[in-house]
Order: C-alpha cells, then sequence, then structure tokens
C-alpha cells in the first residue's frame, strides 16, 4: 500500500487525529479500527489485516490518496 506523506507507516490514531476524514473513508469499508482505543497499529496494517482482497485495498488507497491531494 503506497499513501502519500509515508502516511500509511503512521500509527491509525495519529493519523485520524490529523485527517479524521481517513475515519471515514475506513469506516466505509467496515473497518472498525477507528474507534480503537489503543490506536498504535499502523494504518496500512489496519487496512491489510482485514484481508479485503487487492481490488478494494487499491480503491482504499486510491480513497485516501485523493483526500491527501489537494484539487
Amino acid at each position: 500500500m503506497k499513501l502519500h506523506q509515508d502516511i500509511g507507516n503512521q500509527a491509525i490514531q495519529d493519523v485520524l487525529t490529523v485527517h479524521p476524514q481517513i475515519g471515514t473513508i475506513l469506516e466505509k469499508f467496515d473497518i472498525g479500527c477507528v474507534t480503537c482505543r489503543v490506536g498504535i497499529c499502523l494504518l496500512k496494517d489496519v487496512v491489510t489485516i482485514h484481508a479485503l482482497g487487492e481490488e478494494v485495498e487499491a480503491q482504499i488507497e486510491q480513497e485516501i490518496n485523493d483526500y491527501l491531494t489537494p484539487a
């Protein structure tokens, strides 16, 4: 998973603090890690561990990168 700004290598809670919209994207794909109180998993691992398949992971990657890229 190649996410802009190396955001995939950041803890999920750190990402969501700065970019709450990414939480909305993840919830859309039924990734419930958004509400985790521990929040130390890396964003890229949160997506991969759910084994959603390459196509869905690519879609999540695209949506996050689109969000991170100013229009």
